[in-house]
């Protein structure tokens, strides 16, 4: 009886219009948009890279090796596997173009292919040609950005290593290219025929190989993918299908995505303050109609759910506005963001990430209305027309208390589950309520300072009333502080991880960091290499190590992956060197080096960070795959290994006479002044056009240039958290117009001018903000701390100028919607208003 009496009283109340839960509305469908945005922006990327998965990989799957060609068993499996296969060459070198004398170089990816290539999918060239033609007599095709580096046009001649090639095209776009991950240079494409005298690709050189295959119709992948695994899994083979056909590209789409709709949920805490606030400032305006119902016998139960539905409804609608907008705005700017894009796109309605912000903007309304809403049944028929919560206790009944917490749990368990990161779920879910906690905290610290500075502030009167309206019970305080503190804080946090994080690629380089990193290096040319380096005083250090590359795949007799799971060390191929004394600098931590000329079983030198995460213990063994052939040795030290200075560092060290007889180059570190870089590498390379050189400077830039796309990413995550709540704080404002308007008659009538009266309101709000910005800014330095130091493990140091910024941006949001405002109060007169509160 109770649910059909408040469903018709609800429905009665909505036909009043949304006067007061605008900003309601607002903030839930801002914060639903946003999740549902980047829901489907994450899922028609994931349905472009599924539907094109077999043209971004070049074939239907692809096995490849690392350091050498498969052998005549691995060919044979593959050409009983496969209709057809196409062999590709990828490896760095150095486009070298001569004029008038001089030698101008560029740093290249190469993939060298076969007449199959490109197996799947099609080349993309201008002028307009087949690959055919533009590969024959020695052709190649370049991607642009390296063509103009060089001065290239169709036509052009250029070198790689000793061979020259004619550039016949500019290459646009290739299947594969999705598949090739991370690359320290633009793309030229040429026939590895045509390499056969370029001194590049030999065995110890820096190469891999790929093979790609075209299946037959209706070919099992999981199958075949575990028979690959089953006959080469220690040979080196690594084999990838058209399910995961963009490799680390989609992993980075998912990871990116799951990481934004996190941020998406922090702007949806926000948005749920000002839901609070809405419900809480309606329902003090319904305190005659909830009182005059109960004298007429309405029961607890009843009210309750009178204003219940009355909300839900309003949830709902509010949900609905931000799927159409999150769905919609995609699928509006698909073209512009495709074009943006290196990897393909579907936009389209999908449902899935439509659910899932649905979920989330339901079970965040339900926890941030109940509050509020539970606190209706403590409005007695005595207080009719004022005070309507003043008489209550400050928290609601338990059972509304259960529910919450509840709520809360689910919508935690919710984000897990869609987002498959606990760990950073978790910690996004504590910052969120740390942060709330905080600022609670310091709101009422706030308002007790006002209080206190109320007496100092004589003499003052505008100053003297701000602090008195800061201070009052009930005032704007709290309501501001959380608003605008947490999207601030959110904002902050992201701003100092953000900076540390260009900071530390940037900063240090100049004092860390070597000019060049050469690879490719002979074993007979080392000498002659260093020749050039040692009679050169402006280089200050040379660091040479010989390199191989391996696999590890067994540990203790045991499979690899199942005693290490899923650590980085056992994933794919690793650098290993070899030693005979122990090098300069290597500071073992336990366990003792080889000594010198040791010929007897291998032996080996892990890092000792390493180790300890994956559990390897001073006596282990270890089973390394090194082209194709499986070397065991035992661990006999570990040592401290630095990966931040840029230099050269191994997981993994041997005693020479288990490696040396391998095929292997080597690799080195050269520290020179920078007016002086130019000249070294033209000798060297003119020496050594096998050699391939890697400016470092050149290599951050681009990872800078990669985070700095993250990071936007981020900033523009953390700046709907802002939006939401600015809308949330003129929510407030516009919430309290009725006081100020009040308070401004009183003063009026008292004799103050306008003027003063709006100094009072400026200050108070400039004050807030002020304050608000001061606490999100130690909150955002405390959470950007905390992921710096336990998630990314970096140095971490505050970022003043990102600072300043935050307070700033805190004291004018506050200082635009609280005098958006105060016209309407100044402009009132005091008679009217004043007989209107009689």
């Amino acid at each position: 009886m109770s649910l059909r009496i408040a469903s018709r009283f609800a429905l009665r109340e909505l036909r009043g219009g949304l006067r007061g839960f605008r900003v309601f509305l607002a903030c839930l469908a801002l914060g639903v948009a946003a999740i549902a945005a980047v829901g489907t922006v994450r899922a028609g990327i994931e349905a472009g890279l599924k539907r094109d998965g077999a043209a971004l990989l070049g074939g239907d799957a692809e096995v490849e090796f690392t350091y050498r060609f498969a052998r005549d068993a691995e060919l044979a499996w593959i050409e009983g596997i496969s209709d057809e296969y196409s062999e590709t060459v990828d490896f760095r070198s150095m486009a070298v173009v001569e004029r008038n004398g001089e030698a101008e170089r560029g740093l290249t990816q190469i993939r060298a292919v076969d007449d199959a290539y490109p197996l799947i999918g099609a080349v993309q060239l201008s002028p307009d040609m087949s690959m055919a033609d533009a590969l024959a007599d020695k052709g190649a095709v370049m991607e642009r950005v390296l063509v103009d580096r060089l001065g290239l046009t169709p036509g052009d001649s250029f070198r790689l290593g000793t061979q020259d090639f004619t550039l016949r095209a500019v290459l646009d776009r290739y299947p594969d290219n999705s598949a090739g991950g991370f690359g320290l240079g633009p793309r030229t494409i040429v026939l590895t025929d045509d390499l056969a005298n370029s001194g590049l690709i030999s065995e110890g050189t820096l190469f891999s190989t790929e093979y790609r295959l075209d299946l037959p119709p209706g070919a099992d992948l999981q199958a075949l993918e575990a028979s690959a695994e089953a006959q080469f899994r220690d040979t080196g083979m690594r084999w990838r299908d058209s399910r995961r056909g963009a490799g680390g590209a989609a992993r980075f789409v998912e990871r990116i995505g799951a990481f934004l709709i996190l941020v998406g949920l922090s702007g949806l805490a926000v948005g749920g303050v000002g839901v609070s606030a809405a419900v809480r400032s309606y329902l003090a305006g319904k305190t005659g109609v909830i009182a005059t119902l109960k004298t007429l016998g309405a029961t607890r139960q009843t009210i309750f759910l009178t204003y219940f539905l009355q909300v839900g409804v309003l949830t709902l609608v509010g949900i609905m506005i931000g799927l159409v907008v999150g769905a919609g705005l995609p699928v509006l700017f698909a073209p512009v963001i495709e074009a943006q894009l290196p990897i393909p796109a579907a936009f389209a309605i999908y449902p899935m990430p439509l659910v899932e912000a649905a979920i989330y903007g339901l079970l965040a309304a339900l926890v941030f209305t109940l509050w509020p809403l539970a606190k209706t049944e403590e409005i007695r028929a005595a207080t009719l027309f004022r005070d309507a919560f003043a008489g209550s206790s400050s928290l609601p009944a338990p059972k509304y208390l259960v529910a919450i917490a509840v709520l809360i749990a689910a919508l935690i368990g919710a984000a897990i589950w869609f987002s498959g990161t606990v760990f950073l779920t978790l910690w996004t879910a504590g910052g969120i309520a740390g942060s709330l906690a905080i600022l609670v905290v310091a709101a009422v610290i706030i308002r007790w300072i006002a209080r206190r500075f109320r007496k100092p502030a004589r003499g003052r009167p505008a100053l003297r009333l701000a602090l008195g309206s800061i201070g009052a019970r009930g005032g704007e305080a709290t309501s501001v502080v959380l608003s605008l503190g947490l999207g601030l804080t959110v904002l902050a946090a992201v701003g100092q991880i953000d900076g540390n994080l260009r900071s530390s690629f940037a900063d240090d380089l100049p004092e860390v960091a070597p000019s060049y990193f050469f690879v490719d290096i002979q074993p007979d040319q080392i000498d002659g290499f260093m020749d050039r380096l040692n009679g050169d005083e402006a280089v200050s250090r040379v660091d040479t190590a010989p390199m191989l590359r391996g696999i590890i795949t067994q540990i203790n007799g045991q499979s690899a992956t199942e005693v290490a799971g899923g650590h980085w060390v056992i994933r794919g191929d690793r650098g290993i060197t070899y030693a005979d004394a122990m090098p300069k600098g290597t500071e073992v931590t336990r366990g003792a080096w080889w000594p010198e000329g040791y010929t007897g079983p291998p032996q080996i030198s892990f890092a000792e960070e390493e180790a300890r995460e994956i559990g390897l213990e001073l006596g282990d063994t270890l089973t390394i795959n090194v082209l194709g052939r499986d070397i065991t040795g035992k661990v006999t030290s570990f040592r401290n290994v630095s990966w931040e200075d840029a230099g050269i560092g191994f997981v993994l060290a041997m005693n020479e006479a288990a490696l040396a007889g391998a095929p292997h180059s080597w690799i080195s570190t050269v520290y020179a002044e920078e007016q002086a870089e130019a000249q070294i590498l033209r000798d060297l390379a003119t020496s050594y056009p096998n050699i391939t050189a890697i400016r470092i400077r050149d290599a951050i830039d681009q990872v800078i240039e990669l985070v700095g796309g993250i990071s936007a990413a981020t900033r523009y995550g953390a700046l709907i958290t802002l939006v939401t709540g600015f809308l949330v704080l003129i929510g407030a404002a516009a919430a309290g117009e009725r006081a100020r308007t009040f308070e401004s008659a009183v003063l009026k009538t008292l004799g103050a001018s306008r003027g003063r009266i709006m100094t009072s309101f400026a200050l108070r709000a400039g004050l807030l903000g002020l304050a608000a910005g001061v606490v999100a800014l130690g909150a955002g330095i405390l959470g950007g701390w905390a992921v710096s130091t336990f998630i990314m493990e970096s140095d971490y140091s505050v970022i003043w100028s990102n600072a300043l910024l935050i307070i700033f941006g805190g004291v004018m949001a506050s200082l635009l919607a609280g005098l958006a405002f105060a016209w309407r109060p100044l402009a009132a007169k005091p008679a009217q208003v004043l007989r209107a509160r009689e």
